[in-house]
C-alpha cells in the first residue's frame, strides 16, 4: 500500500524518507495472504530501490533471527519485554528515532541500546 500511495503522490510531496517499524510477538508467520519468501523480496526490493528502511522489535523470539528471515539486518532488530514498561519504552525510543529521521539524520547506531539494556535486565526474569 505505501508503494501505491508513493507512486500516486506528485514527487514534491513524496516522502523522503520512509522507515517501516515492525513490532510482533512473533505472530507475523499467520499470514494466509503473504509468505516469508514474499515479504523479504519485497523488504529487499523497498531497501534496494528506494532506500526503505525497516526497525524491527520482537517479543518472545529470537527477534534478530527472525528479521534476518525477512532480510532486514542484525543492527535493525531488537528483543523486547513485553509488558507496559517495555512496551512503552518502545514507543519512546522509536519516537525519538523517528524525530531524528525527519530531521535528515541517519538511524544511529545506538538506536536500540536503551531496549537492549532494558531487555538484559529485565527480560531474564520474564524467561524464567
Amino acid at each position: 500500500k505505501t508503494v501505491n500511495v508513493q507512486k500516486r503522490t506528485a514527487e514534491s510531496e513524496r516522502a523522503e524518507k520512509v522507515l517501516f517499524v515492525i513490532i510482533t510477538d512473533g505472530m507475523e508467520n499467520a499470514s494466509r495472504e503473504y509468505g516469508v519468501d514474499r515479504v523479504k523480496a519485497m523488504i529487499e526490493w523497498e531497501q534496494k530501490e528506494f532506500g526503505w528502511e525497516f526497525l524491527f522489535l520482537g517479543a518472545n523470539i529470537d527477534a534478530i533471527q527472525v528479521a534476518s528471515r525477512f532480510g532486514i539486518p542484525a543492527d535493525r532488530a531488537v528483543n523486547y519485554c513485553p509488558d507496559g514498561e517495555g512496551t512503552r519504552l518502545n514507543y519512546d525510543v522509536v519516537s525519538a528515532t523517528l524525530a531524528s529521521v525527519r530531521a535528515g539524520c541517519p538511524v544511529s547506531a545506538n538506536w536500540k541500546q536503551q531496549i537492549e539494556k532494558d531487555y538484559e535486565k529485565r527480560g531474564r526474569k520474564q524467561r524464567r
